[in-house]
């Protein structure tokens, strides 16, 4: 554990096992030099403790990582709580978490991720004010879904030398609160727009947003087509899937889409130019941090917008250095945090 702590450089593991509300909950701070951790609280199933602790370790990286280059007062922080098996009492589940959340005294700040809605936001507020994405706070996905959008066409701009979606083929892998307000925002800009899903209830609410033409969750990655958007789970690019790609950019809101860093240099090395996933995914970031602060919407928005700059910036030095999208973003990073370069083991 301590090798994968070094190697994320994450400053901070807290674990809590509350057999009374079958909660079993891991949280990750990875740094709080430009203010208190933000990141969301995943609800999912995992298969062993060691995989929950390998995912909350290398998520709270890319939220530090994404609060740098987003420009927002926050550290990086993430949550894991391994869902149950059986049954169990939400409200119960939320509040201990609410719990464990307050007693590391505002150094973490707890938001929705995958699993968690408003709702569960709303249970833990009442046991600690260091949450936001409330009911009364908003939802963040069409905001990420807006600055994954700004990627989009910063990685089109670059790549295909176009200043419009009109008539591309964008896949979207994963249509839940993000992919499918992206797919809206794509169809609505003329794209043609394919979508996967393993859930068909995401599916059947997705299409009656916006058209699209769907496909299985195998093969949505394969296709031809300009951009592939991963809105699902993590480590969509592994060591399988990286050599069935069928498009000419990766630009989706997933978090850690590759499983292994080099990856990033493989993608670079075959033409695919791949929008970090910290960079392209922050605007749901930076709307929980700015309005947390009492920014306005137009803060927001103009923040937002400036995802656009941050990634041509990154896609023409990597063009200069030779080097992979995701090494210059890493570096851009932790430039800003101070921290030295640490290769994994």
């Amino acid at each position: 554990m301590f090798e994968l702590l070094d190697q994320y450089q994450v400053n901070e593991l807290h674990v809590r096992d509350d057999a009374a509300s079958g909660l079993k909950a891991f949280i990750a701070i990875h740094n709080t030099q430009r203010g208190p951790a933000l990141g969301g609280c995943r609800f999912i199933t995992y298969a062993s403790e060691a995989q929950a602790t390998q995912d909350v370790i290398s998520l709270a990286r890319g939220m530090s990582y994404k609060a740098a280059l987003a420009n927002v007062p926050q550290g990086g922080g993430k949550a894991v709580i391994m869902k149950p098996q059986g049954d169990y009492d939400r409200v119960k589940l939320f509040s201990e978490f609410g719990r464990f959340v307050d007693s590391l005294n505002g150094r973490y700040i707890t938001a929705i991720d995958s699993g968690t809605s408003a709702a569960e936001m709303d249970i833990i507020k009442q046991v600690t004010p260091h949450v936001t994405s409330t009911s009364d706070a908003g939802n963040p996905s069409i905001f990420t879904a807006k600055g994954v959008l700004a990627g989009i066409k910063a990685a089109v701009k670059h790549r295909l030398q176009r200043d419009d979606l009109i008539d591309l083929r964008i896949a979207i892998q994963g249509v839940g609160n993000v992919g499918s307000a992206l797919g809206k925002l794509l169809y609505e800009a003329g794209a043609k727009v394919i979508i996967a899903d393993i859930n068909q209830s995401n599916i059947n609410k997705a299409l009656k947003k916006f058209a699209a033409e769907t496909v299985s969750p195998e093969e949505i990655h394969t296709l031809p087509c300009a951009v592939f958007a991963p809105c699902g789970l993590s480590n969509v690019i592994n060591d399988t899937s990286i050599h069935q790609l069928g498009c000419m950019i990766v630009a989706g809101s997933a978090n850690v889409q590759l499983i292994r860093p080099d990856l990033g240099q493989q993608l670079h090395n075959k033409g695919i130019l791949y929008a970090p996933d910290y960079v392209i995914n922050s605007g749901g970031l930076i709307y929980a941090s700015l309005t947390h602060h009492g920014q306005s919407d137009q803060d927001v928005s103009t923040r937002i917008a400036q995802i656009h700059q941050t990634l041509s910036h990154i896609f023409i030095e990597s063009e200069r250095q030779q080097l992979a999208t995701s090494e210059i973003a890493d570096n851009m990073a932790r430039d800003i945090l101070h921290l030295v370069k640490v290769e994994a083991a």
